[in-house]
């Protein structure tokens, strides 16, 4: 196995055990009717937010607070499903990044100069899947849950044995950034900026920490698939779920959304940058459509996208990715086992 550093990020990690780069473009998307198209859709009303995060958990790309006005649109009201991705790629023959062999010379590009090829058994079709540590550890090892499985992806979400017979109305994961822009696009979408999804998340509440309000997502009735118990190797499934759920499992936001708060992340359209927030100033920002570049400061090398909304996987002490302001990132050619999306489109 190649050697790695447990104080790398989780992108650095992926990096370094080689998800591949190659992009599988595709033209001559025939959109569906509009009708078709609109049926698993709510209208976000246009308004003015807070974007950003002040409570104890808050980090520090979540500062500082800015003013933000988003136009109206519409949402998807759940996370695309197995059920739908397959329609898309039966439609247009699609191939995921994680069904590609990875390529080397544009990995290499995003890593430290002088880094080593790995061995050829590791640059196969492949994705990185969740395996439940039976101890704890530290939580700065990501490779103590993660494992790079070959044959993984959208249709063999556990590995080449796997399947979603049964899970239609399962999120899809296992799926790229460029394979969730690829689906939007051939439907005549897109992905939402990160402050659309921010906005559409709290639902028309202001200054809440969760998408339901301040209530703990453990408190109470089950709010959200997330990890309750000690992350990685003790799940007491207060939830109801040991893994993914179906989508709509657990009630909507103020705007008819579900599953804005764990089960899988959202990929979104823009880049990541840690210090993004500082570039606002005291006027509002009228629909910001992100950085112009990426940068993480764990990990320079690598551009990435960010994502939203948290997994089943998070809970407070590793991630609190349920938190409408959490924001976390990916290159976008990872596909990872708690990674899905949902798409907008403009009115």
């Amino acid at each position: 196995m190649i050697s790695l550093n447990i104080n790398m990020s989780l992108d650095t990690l992926f990096r370094h055990i080689l998800m591949g780069g190659s992009l599988f473009i595709i033209h001559g998307f025939s959109a569906q009717t509009q009708d078709e198209n609109m049926s698993k859709m709510v209208q976000i009303p246009s308004g003015k937010f807070l974007m950003g995060g002040d409570n104890e958990q808050a980090d520090q790309d979540e500062f500082p607070k800015h003013k933000v006005a988003i136009s109206s649109l519409y949402m998807d009201i759940v996370p695309v499903t197995n059920a739908e991705f397959k329609k898309f790629v039966e439609k247009t023959h699609y191939v995921t990044t994680a069904e590609q062999k990875p390529n080397w010379e544009e990995i290499k590009k995003t890593l430290p100069p002088g880094t080593p090829k790995p061995d050829e058994e590791y640059l196969v079709p492949a994705s990185l899947v969740f395996k439940p540590s039976d101890k704890p550890v530290k939580l700065s090892d990501y490779q103590s849950w993660w494992e790079w499985k070959p044959g993984a992806d959208w249709q063999h979400p556990e590995g080449k044995d796997s399947n979603i017979d049964g899970k239609d109305q399962y999120p899809v994961v296992h799926v790229s950034w460029f394979d969730a822009q690829a689906y939007c696009q051939s439907l005549g979408k897109r992905l939402p900026t990160e402050a659309e999804w921010e906005y559409a998340a709290r639902g028309g509440l202001k200054n809440k920490i969760y998408p339901w309000g301040d209530e703990h997502i453990n408190s109470g009735k089950a709010k959200a698939n997330s990890w309750e118990g000690k992350f990685p190797y003790l799940n007491t499934h207060i939830d109801g779920y040991e893994g993914i759920a179906p989508v709509g499992s657990f009630a909507p936001n103020g705007y008819g959304l579900y599953d804005m708060a764990g089960n899988v992340w959202e990929w979104t359209h823009d880049w990541y940058h840690s210090e993004y927030y500082s570039s606002f100033g005291k006027k509002t920002a009228e629909n910001p459509q992100g950085p112009t570049k990426s940068y993480d400061p764990q990990d320079p090398y690598t551009p990435k996208r960010s994502i939203r909304g948290g997994s089943y996987l998070c809970s407070d002490s590793y991630c609190s990715g349920y938190r409408v302001a959490r924001r976390m990132k990916s290159s976008p050619d990872t596909s990872l086992g708690h990674t899905g999306f949902r798409c907008v489109k403009d009115l």
